[in-house]
């Protein structure tokens, strides 16, 4: 029965190879659709894998180890039902070859552009990944073994799941309930001391007799609760922050909704970014800030930067951190595929008349952009096999979408992502000022995530190319989130520098010094190097005790509004 599925399956395509060369005469309207040199290969290596992969099941013993290696590294399968059981083994190498195969496909197509063919890789990746037999009942044996040994419970409480996310239209990655915005996430001492209606102005209680003269402001991306960075007392960067002696102030975005119909990126850079640092600077009577955006809202301080370049105003800002930031969108990786006309379509669709876009939108694209770990792992664990939700703090916040002003995200997806508007000089402006990132000299700190999918390191390093100013680039180990979200007390993954001058991020790597743990015991050295002088915690460093009263604890109502 192996053997005869296998045969069939390199019958089918040897079939289907044939009649595609017999029908291609010359002058074909489809000539040169895949690069023939590669094609030939691809075909030939297919078939002999897959011989190979028969030849094996044929005769059971004849090798001591399995050919298709990629199956045991794959955590789909990693349950040793997959390797015990010759059928389920041929099943889950069978599926591995055909999927390499298709995926290797799309880089012999010849005649298409380098957006094109990554749309296609997006696609057929996306498809391989759908059809896995780990996500089918019939194909999976740790469900079938789970159906027979709870009588079908296992499936019962699957369904209760399915319905659930059903009804409330997002799927469920963990249990939330061990989870409360203020108690045990974005808990660090603060109080909220400025309110627009556009965002809320946090001010964190310092821990320590004396800070740096020049506080710290940061900017989180408005797609994402900003209590990314204050998770829990263990990794929260802002807890860490006021401990190295900040004066830590934090914008927390309210989640768009139909009063926001008419907000665009002026409204972010200008009555959103510059309006809190000019709000920090009044209360604490000093002439700079530090700052930090991370993904989205570096993208606009960069924007930022350059307009107080362009008006002779840059001494406002001290310092520069980025975050996960892209300026020059030439190389922005997997998010690419989903700027077209049909996106933007689909978009509208989505959003109606209300002017904003649902956040559960954006929250699935960025899962379909990691759709085997953040889609079909939870299919297989909370539909299938019917298991109870971990609690995680890190899949909480993941889970706690914010909505997106319409204007603004198809503007950023068109003017940006699609046009690479903002490298170019002149083709933005705000408030009638040209943009031209070539002017900012403001002192940069660009911290890139080695495995980051949605702010790619290739990308991010590209703000090095266009700033004028001195700057540290620095490489961190894993990707967009945990890249960011990496204390000192974990110990874990590391980060690269290279304080050589180099022009690209292949020199940068090949001359980089490896460091162990995390980056930020760099990064504040780096701020303390740039302005080192101490005051003592008094009157506006505290939360109340400056022109600025208190209107409510931290975090927030915004950060609790949906």
């Amino acid at each position: 029965m192996i053997g005869r599925a296998q045969q069939l399956m390199l019958e089918t395509l040897s079939e289907v190879t044939m009649k595609a060369e017999a029908g291609r005469a010359p002058g074909a309207d489809l000539p040169g659709l895949f690069d023939a040199t590669g094609m030939a290969r691809m075909q030939a290596n297919f078939w002999q894998d897959g011989v190979a992969l028969w030849q094996r099941f044929a005769k059971p013993g004849a090798q001591e180890h399995p050919l298709v290696t990629a199956a045991d590294k794959d955590r789909r399968f990693s349950a040793a039902q997959w390797r015990d059981s010759p059928v389920f083994d041929m099943i889950r190498q069978s599926y591995l070859l055909v999927s390499d195969h298709m995926l290797g496909s799309v880089d012999v197509l010849a005649g298409v552009d380098d957006r094109q063919r990554e749309q296609l890789r997006f696609a057929t990746r996306a498809f391989t990944e759908a059809m896995s037999p780990s996500n089918f009942f019939a194909t999976n044996p740790q469900v079938l073994e789970k159906t027979i040994e709870t009588r079908g419970a296992n499936l019962l409480k699957g369904l209760e799941h399915m319905l659930a996310d059903l009804k409330k239209g997002q799927l469920t990655q963990t249990d939330s309930s061990d989870f409360e915005v203020g108690r045990n996430v974005a808990a660090t001492p603060g109080k909220v001391i400025h309110e627009t209606a556009l965002y809320q102005l946090i001010q964190y209680t310092p821990t320590t007799g004396k800070v740096l003269a020049t506080p710290l402001v940061i900017f989180p991306p408005w797609i994402n609760r900003f209590y990314i960075l204050d998770l829990n007392p263990q990794k929260s960067f802002i807890r860490w922050a006021v401990e190295q002696g900040l004066t830590v102030f934090i914008v927390s975005w309210k989640s768009a909704d139909a009063s926001m119909i008419e907000t665009t990126m002026e409204d972010y850079v200008l009555r959103g970014q510059l309006d809190a640092i000019d709000t920090v600077r009044d209360l604490l009577a000093v002439e700079s800030v530090h700052t930090i955006g991370y993904c989205v809202a570096g993208t606009n301080l960069a924007a930022l930067l350059a307009y107080l370049a362009a008006r002779g105003e840059a001494d406002r800002v001290a310092s520069a951190t980025f975050f996960t930031a892209q300026v020059d969108f030439s190389r922005a990786g997997e998010l690419s595929v989903f700027i077209d006309d049909e996106q933007m379509k689909m978009i509208d669709h989505v959003a109606g008349d209300s002017g904003y876009l649902d956040g559960r939108y954006m929250a699935m694209t960025f899962n379909l952009l990691r759709g085997r770990d953040l889609i079909w792992n939870y299919v297989v664990n909370n539909y299938l096999l019917g298991q109870d939700y971990p609690p995680f703090d890190m899949l909480h916040w993941n889970s706690d979408t914010t909505n997106l002003p319409l204007k603004w995200h198809k503007a950023y997806l068109k003017d940006l992502y699609r046009d690479n508007k903002l490298v170019k000089p002149g083709a933005i402006s705000i408030n009638g000022t040209p943009i031209d990132l070539t002017l900012v000299e403001t002192p940069s700190y660009i911290q890139a995530g080695r495995e980051d999918h949605i702010a790619p390191a290739e990308s991010v390093w590209k703000m090095t190319e266009h700033f004028r100013g001195p700057n540290r680039f620095v490489l961190a180990g894993s990707g967009h989130i945990a890249g960011v979200v990496n204390p000192p007390s974990s110990k874990k993954y590391q980060y690269w520098r290279n304080d050589s001058k180099v022009d690209s991020l292949e020199e940068f790597v090949a001359g980089a010094v490896e460091h162990k743990g995390s980056w930020w015991p760099d990064w504040i050295e780096w701020i303390d190097g740039l302005s080192p002088t101490k005051v003592d915690v008094a009157e506006a460093r505290i939360p109340g005790g400056g022109n600025r009263a208190i209107i409510e604890d931290a975090p927030g109502r915004y950060v609790r509004s949906r």
